[in-house]
């Protein structure tokens, strides 16, 4: 339900009419994040897992591969703990001294996810150059066989995720971790059997590059998202202009200044505007408003500062932030 008070504006030099409402329950207003703790669950469980079968086999087989892998992949369990840890922590309730709560943490976690899985793609392009200069031996059924279970345990955890990867860059920062693991291990089964089959050593490394490549690009895009909503950009999926006119045809407005979109979490807006509005404003107008601004640009915490006169506020002009 809309809520709304009357107080005086942070900027004391102006008395105007400022009013705040958080709108609920209307469409738009994402939650997602608050159904994925099984998903991290099952997902850290499941790896965790996979890391012990590969250290197991790993030393058993005496294959510094699997063993390798087993360390790579611990870096993914820790990823999903990183993430998992953001989504509680974003739950957090406000506080006096962070009046936020802590859902930017669910921001910084996909940074630092992003910045790993750059780490990793590095990795992966070392490793596949100096395979192209010293061919190794093929994989060794053992291998192959752990290969493809990681197939099925990176592809299913990545799956989990899914449905929230584009809602959610802390979501998508996961999803990515499994997807990449997942194709890395289907790289080693194919480059394999194609190796076996026709005795090409270069393919492992190759394909290997390709991944890595592909990794790149997925990592990059999410590296700059995170850089940007940390940087208090607008969210990729909101066009400014669309929410400036939105507001600047409402019933009575005359003008729209300072106004400010930004990301409080990987999945929640925030807006803050000045609106000038000669008939002053009234509880309904605020509900009606936040409530679009909700269902059209899924904004869930906008903050209005109705104005008589924009000419008084020293926040006007375009140049002041």
């Amino acid at each position: 339900m809309a809520h709304s008070h009357q107080h005086h504006d942070d900027h004391r030099d102006h008395d105007h009419s400022h009013g705040h409402s958080h709108s609920h329950g209307h469409a738009g207003h994402s939650h997602a994040p608050a159904s994925f703790g099984a998903a991290f669950a099952i997902g850290v469980s499941l790896n965790t897992g996979f890391v012990i079968a590969e250290l197991v086999f790993g030393y058993a087989a005496h294959s510094l591969a699997l063993i390798s892998d087993a360390v790579h992949n611990l870096s993914d369990v820790m990823s999903l703990l990183l993430a998992w840890g953001a989504l509680w922590l974003a739950g957090r309730r406000p506080t006096d001294r962070h009046t936020y709560g802590y859902r930017r943490a669910s921001i910084l976690a996909a940074l630092i996810n992003a910045g790993v899985l750059l780490v990793v793609v590095g990795g992966i392009a070392v490793e596949a150059f100096d395979r192209l200069r010293n061919p190794g031996e093929v994989a060794g059924i053992t291998v192959l066989w752990v290969a493809a279970l990681g197939i099925a345990i990176n592809g299913a955890t990545a799956l989990l995720f899914m449905r929230g990867r584009d809602t959610d860059l802390n979501i998508r920062g996961a999803y990515l971790h499994m997807a990449a693991d997942a194709a890395v291990s289907f790289g080693v089964v194919v480059a394999a059997l194609v190796t076996i089959w026709t005795g090409w050593l270069w393919v492992d490394p190759v394909v290997s590059l390709v991944i890595a490549l592909v990794v790149l690009l997925s990592g990059w895009e999410l590296a700059r998202d995170s850089v940007n909503l940390a940087l208090d950009a607008v969210p990729r999926d909101i066009a400014l202009p669309e929410v400036r006119d939105y507001l600047a045809s409402l019933d009575g407005v005359s003008e729209v200044h300072d106004l400010h979109v930004w990301a409080m979490s990987t999945n929640e807006t925030a807006l803050t505007a000045h609106l000038v509005r000669a008939g002053g404003t009234d509880d309904a107008f605020l509900h009606r408003v936040c409530a679009e601004l909700s269902h059209r640009f899924n904004i869930q915490h906008p903050t209005l500062q109705i104005e008589a006169d924009g000419c008084a506020c020293k926040l006007a002009p375009a140049d002041v932030v």
